[in-house]
């Protein structure tokens, strides 16, 4: 557990007043009150050009400005602050979260990424780790390693495993073969731009829309307001995983005319999914692709893993059984099973771990640029 008892620690950076700077619970404690120097979701931004992120910016209550050479830069005060500099504030938190447990210095890592970040994604991830202080000795893919974690006991049998993986802010979809401790991905295919917070922004559209109905203002311009949106929205979401309705209650939520005014509506799980009808839709399409490249049929998958926090959505797992024609297993956690399969990695590096071999694809194709700047997929 972190220094905080958590299993897990929220990827939350939070920059005070005081020059002090907070990383996971701590950080998200005090969102509501310091947005502009509260950075969240900087995954989306790893590797990528300022030019690609325009539609991104709406949704963050904190300064992102064009950097050098069009890189996305974080601006706290004075200062621009790389994706890859935010990143390693919090592999330093879980560097020391995981030396405080050992009671040994941690210099060496195993870093998990969505299968479908690219090249420049993956090198920024690469560089986040070094400017931690730690020895990136593989990068793995997160389906991957979950279905690493789910068959390492079960090497000597022979299956097909559908891994469908909804995290925060990336989706991912890989079909393996596992046997004789082989574990040979067939096909992956994702969306690095579909996650749990996509689902938020959804909630977030919805309440900001039916204030700017009743009072003509956007809450979503300021970013206290914002923040406040935010964090509702991922309480309601994750309330209506396990109930049919929740309540959604911000009281001062803006003064207008100098009179506070209140948000209150209430939000039903039909009204939750006619929301993020396209979301879902948007997650099956990668999962068609994922099954026609990997030359198996559906019912020839064994079993589906579920991994990632928004995989507790209901709806999604009706989908998700309604496509492969099976019920998910519940045999692992969706939130920890990644890292236990970047451990198992590690222990494979090390030797520690034997007779296991992990046989992955390039998510992305390759090609040749040819004079005139035609590009040939190889």
């Amino acid at each position: 557990p972190n220094s905080e008892g958590r299993r897990t620690t929220p990827s939350i950076v939070a920059f005070l007043e005081n020059g002090e700077r907070k990383v996971g619970d701590p950080a998200k404690r005090q969102a509501i009150t310091n947005p502009r120097n509260t950075i969240m979701s900087i995954k989306r931004f790893m590797g990528k050009k300022y030019a690609d992120v325009q539609n991104e910016l709406r949704n963050v209550a904190y300064n992102l400005e064009k950097g050098p050479n069009d890189t996305p830069r974080v601006k706290i005060k004075d200062r621009l602050y790389s994706s890859q500099e935010i990143s390693a504030m919090i592999l330093q938190k879980m560097k020391s979260t995981a030396e405080d447990y050992l009671g040994t210095t941690v210099t060496e890592a195993v870093i998990t990424v969505p299968a479908y970040f690219n090249d420049a994604e993956r090198q920024a991830t690469k560089e986040a780790g070094q400017i931690a202080g730690l020895d990136v000795k593989r990068i793995i893919n997160e389906p991957t390693a979950a279905a690493l974690a789910y068959g390492l006991d079960k090497k000597n049998q022979e299956m097909k495993i559908a891994v469908f993986d909804l995290g925060g802010g990336t989706f991912d979809v890989s079909i393996l073969e596992l046997g004789d401790g082989v574990f040979e991905v067939k096909s992956t295919d994702g969306d690095t731009h579909l996650g749990g917070d996509d689902f938020d922004q959804k909630i977030i559209d919805w309440l900001a829309e039916e204030f700017k109905k009743d009072f003509n203002l956007d809450l979503r311009k300021d970013p206290m307001a914002l923040q406040r949106l935010k964090e509702a929205a991922e309480k309601a979401k994750i309330e209506l995983s396990s109930s049919t309705q929740t309540e959604i209650n911000l009281p001062y939520i803006m003064p207008i005319d100098g009179i506070p005014q209140h948000l209150v509506r209430s939000l039903s799980r039909a009204k939750f999914e006619q929301l993020c009808d396209d979301l879902i839709q948007r997650s099956l399409e990668p999962c068609r692709r994922a099954m026609k490249n990997s030359g198996l049929s559906v019912s020839q998958i064994d079993e589906v893993i579920l991994v990632g926090g928004s995989t507790r959505i209901p709806r999604i797992q009706e989908e998700v059984e309604k496509f492969f024609g099976k019920k998910p297993s519940k045999g692992v956690n969706p939130d920890e099973v990644v890292a236990v399969g970047a451990a198992i990695q590690g222990g494979v590096l090390t030797g520690e771990v034997k007779d296991v071999l992990l046989l992955d694809v390039t998510p992305l194709s390759l090609g040749i640029e040819t004079m005139g700047g035609v590009s040939t997929k190889l």
